[in-house]
């Protein structure tokens, strides 16, 4: 028998790269799928959201001016950092979703694997969706991808870790930032990722992971001026609706929540679907008397 006490972990928020507790002071329990407690979450605040939004827009501008690779070296260290802190999330994935230790491996594993292909898509995308651009007249045409800017993601609220991956990894993989809501039921592996981009060399503020009631730190940043687009993964119908009526109101590019197999490959869409599009026309020249164009 061991006389020495048991070492409790306190969650905290992850905000332009510190751990504050949330500003309003209030936290909620958090149970595994038997009703078991597990931890004590802070439930995250309007205040906690704006901070959130602040520290994503002072990132992007270095974040989004890194070049493609650097950022794919980036996603791979998360990647890394995660393999060596694998047992840790296989337990908490297993309380969270109900799993076995076995099941929730082959998750994590999946999640891992998962930030290791976004990574290989950091300097690949811009050949997929840019190009040249044949026009009539002497000019060059050129399209190329760039960042929308700050994104808020509503983290699937079933899948807690590879669906968390799945909706972070393509936003951040193309230079926008991000302010995550976690899954509200079950947030302890989003909170424990913050620790892993943490002492990743993800710079502060790319990233920014909030946890409470889903409903409550939504609502602000639908309707936050400063936030470029939002992610509805994790809302139901009603509060999709209710957000996407928000995010009107300074034309916000909206992903409406809909029915996703987080295990299948995901394909390009998340990686595009916060991209903008700037075309650059460049006038080609003459070669010589004929007039003859490169």
């Amino acid at each position: 028998m061991s006389d020495r006490l048991t070492v409790l972990k306190t969650y905290k928020l992850y905000v332009g790269g510190k751990f504050p507790r949330s500003e309003s002071g209030r936290v909620y329990e958090v149970t595994d799928a038997k009703g078991k407690w597990l931890a004590n979450a802070p439930q995250g605040s309007r205040k906690d959201a704006r901070d959130a939004v602040v520290a994503a827009r002072k990132a992007f501008g270095g974040w989004s001016g890194a070049t493609a690779y650097n950022r794919g070296q980036i996603l791979y260290r998360v990647a890394e950092m995660l393999e060596g802190r694998r047992d840790q999330f296989v337990r908490e994935v297993a309380d969270a979703e109900g799993l076995s230790k076995a099941k929730a491996a082959v998750v994590v594993d999946a999640a891992i694997d998962r930030w290791v292909w976004y990574a290989g898509w950091t300097d690949k995308i811009a050949q997929v969706v840019g190009g040249a651009n044949p026009v009539a007249g002497p000019y060059f045409n050129l399209s190329s991808p760039e960042p929308t800017g700050v994104v808020t993601v509503l983290a699937p609220q079933e899948s807690s870790f590879l669906g968390l991956v799945s909706v972070v990894a393509p936003v951040i993989a193309t230079g926008n930032t991000a302010v995550v809501i976690a899954s509200e039921k079950s947030p302890l592996p989003a909170l424990s990722l913050a620790e892993v981009l943490a002492t990743s060399d993800l710079p502060g503020g790319v990233v920014n992971i909030l946890s409470g009631t889903t409903a409550e730190i939504a609502a602000p940043l639908a309707a936050h001026q400063d936030v470029n687009a939002i992610d509805l993964a994790g809302a139901d119908a009603v509060l999709a609706k209710e957000l996407e009526i928000a995010a009107a109101d300074n034309l916000k590019r909206v992903l409406r929540p809909q029915p996703v197999d987080y295990t299948e490959t995901p394909g390009t869409d998340r990686l595009t679907a916060f991209l903008e599009t700037k075309t650059v026309w460049h006038p080609t020249g003459s070669l010589g008397a004929g007039g003859s164009s490169y």
